[in-house]
Parts: C-alpha cells; structure tokens; sequence
C-alpha cells in the first residue's frame, strides 16, 4: 500500500514526510489555491521537502490534449522529479495521456475525478499510470465508494493491467481501511485522515501504562542513563 498526502500545505507535508512513510503528495487546482500563493514557489518548497524520489502529483489546468501536453512539459522542466500529471478523465484527457505516453516526456500520467469502473478501465488503457476514484463522493450519493475501488481492482486484474488504483476523496479512517481490504494499490488522504490512521485511545493507554510502571521503578532515569 501507498500511502500519499493530499495536501498543497507545507507544514503539514514537513511534518508528514519526517514522521510518516509517504510515497508522496497529491495535489489540485482547488488544494492549490487555498494556500493562496506563488504556484511554482509553492510546487517547488513541496519538491524540496520530498526529493525527487517520492511522487509528485500535479494536475492540469487546461482544456485541450494539445495543451495540456505543453503543460505537462512545463512542469517536467520546472518541477522535475517523480512528477505524474493528473488529468480529469474526458476525450482530450483520454487523448492526452496517449500523447504524453508517445512522447517519452518522464513523467507519469494520473487520471483522476473517477467514478466508475469504465472510466477506469478506459484511462488504463489510454495510459494511465493511476487513476483517482472518489469514494466520499461517490458515498455521499448514496452509491458505493468502496465498491467501486473494488470493481477496478478486480478489471485490472482481469485483463492484467500494470495501472494502479490511487484512491481518493476520504472523509474517515474506515474508508481508507475498507478500500485497502480490497486491493487497493495505493491512497491519498489528508495529514489528520492519515494520523488518525494509527490513533487509538487503546494506545494512549498502553503507552501510559508502560511510563508509569517504568517510572515506579527506575524514575526519571532512561535507559540511555545505565
């Protein structure tokens, strides 16, 4: 499983990617903008925390196959790095992971805003390295968000495709467990998705327990002090 962040916010990207095992960041136009700053200073800060090893998602703002070619070639140059540039699926998205598959530009092609197995199974075809399922939002429909991962997952394995499912759009930690149980290759959720992830007051206590036995013993002495 992979796990990425779905955030623009350098602070929390710092803080996750010392503390937690992430492959990456994902990013959108909407996460973007709520940081409310300079975009290639901004994409820049979050590739000098990562590296250049740990996935980039960075996703199109424009409309055509031709252009958004042009843009994945911009920021292949500026960015660089494990860059992989998120595309909604449609016709000019669908022709446009074809051409950048032709182009032998590196970097790799996300195609998100996915919703059914079709649209999937569709992009993995035209090229794409991963595709993004909403499941909250599918959920929140009153349609089956889990399901859905797990029907990908079950064509991909069907027909033997090397795309991975990236899936997306969390609002709790059950989600992220129930698409795992299902095969999924990889998620992105937001830093208090991903701590809550391994958060139990279970835990909390155990971990209490162990100090307070300790310290009836030895006090404030550590082991570093022996």
């Amino acid at each position: 499983m992979e796990y990425i962040l779905d955030t623009a916010n350098v602070s929390d990207i710092k803080y996750m990617n010392e503390y937690f095992p992430i492959a990456g960041v994902t990013t959108n136009p909407s996460i973007i903008a709520k940081e409310k700053t300079d975009f290639y200073g901004l994409v820049g800060s979050i590739r000098n925390i990562i590296g250049n090893e740990k996935m980039l998602h960075i996703q199109t703002t424009q409309k055509t196959a031709e252009k958004i070619v042009e843009e994945a070639e911009v920021l292949a140059k500026k960015v660089g790095g494990n860059l992989y540039i998120k595309i909604p699926v449609c016709d000019e998205g669908l022709k446009a992971a074809s051409m950048l598959k032709r182009s032998g530009l590196n970097v790799g092609v996300t195609m998100t805003a996915i919703f059914t197995p079709q649209q999937a199974l569709i992009s993995a075809m035209a090229g794409a390295d991963y595709v993004a399922p909403y499941v909250n939002r599918l959920d929140s429909i009153s349609a089956d968000g889990v399901g859905v991962v797990a029907d990908i997952v079950t064509l991909f394995q069907n027909f033997d495709v090397k795309c991975k499912v990236l899936a997306a759009s969390f609002k709790n930690v059950q989600q992220i467990n129930d698409v795992a149980l299902v095969g999924c290759h990889s998620v992105t959720a937001n830093a208090e998705l991903l701590k809550a992830a391994i958060s139990h007051p279970m835990t909390d206590k155990a971990i209490q327990g162990f100090d307070a036995d300790w310290q009836s013993v030895y006090g404030s002495s550590t082991i570093l002090d022996f």
